[in-house]
């Protein structure tokens, strides 16, 4: 029988490929963009929209990507309080700077995803089947990831106050980087990597949900 491996493997992510050129665009539900600079403000409706080497920035009270599909997109110094992006389809796409209020990527299909130093009061991934993702120097209050699917994903330098893990389906995540005060349910870390400091602090939680009483 052959041996399975169990090297970790890392995510393959590369940069949007992004043109030296962008044309300014507005926003609007269902358009089809290609290489566009995408000032945003106010609330701002890109749902169902194909959006392929654009740059997005500004400050807006919503951003709708709701069914979109982006390709080669850079999200770049972006605050926006609401980022519905429900069922849309991302490859290579970075989120840089900035400051979102709540990122639902809830049922998202992902390969090749960089969120890099970036605040989010809450990010859900929940149902989402995502490949390929970098989260680093980020700072996350709540992350949600119920019935997720994800493979390669790598945590670095990163703090989040809540992880909630019911129901993970993890394949090669690297959570050695990330410092979570707490995870909901640590018996759905299965396939998950994390470092010896990090197994100390979860011992409680591994031992209760072993139904193991710890006492001194």
């Amino acid at each position: 029988m052959a041996r399975r491996s169990e090297d970790l493997r890392p995510p393959l992510v590369s940069a949007p490929d992004l043109p030296d050129h962008l044309d300014p665009a507005p926003p609007r539900r269902s358009a089809d963009l290609i290489a566009a600079l995408i000032e945003l403000e106010g609330d701002a409706d890109l749902a169902h929209s194909s959006l392929e080497q654009c740059v997005l920035t500004g400050v807006a009270d919503s951003l709708d990507l709701r069914g979109a599909t982006l390709m080669d997109v850079e999200l770049r110094d972006l605050r926006v309080a609401d980022l519905p992006a429900r069922t849309a389809s991302l490859r290579r796409v970075r989120i840089s700077g900035g400051r979102i209020g709540t990122l639902d990527l809830t049922d998202t299909r992902i390969h090749e995803l960089e969120l890099r130093g970036v605040r989010i009061d809450y990010l859900t991934l929940s149902a989402t089947k995502a490949v390929d993702v970098r989260i680093d120097g980020c700072r996350i209050t709540a992350l949600d990831l119920p019935g997720a699917t994800l493979t390669r994903v790598a945590f670095d330098g990163t703090h989040a106050d809540e992880v909630d893990s019911r129901g993970l389906q993890a394949s090669h995540v690297d959570l050695r980087g990330l410092d979570a005060l707490s995870f909901l349910d640590v018996a759905s870390l299965r396939g998950t990597t994390l470092t010896v400091r990090q197994v100390e602090l979860l011992a409680p939680a591994f031992a209760a949900s072993a139904g193991i009483s710890v006492r001194d």
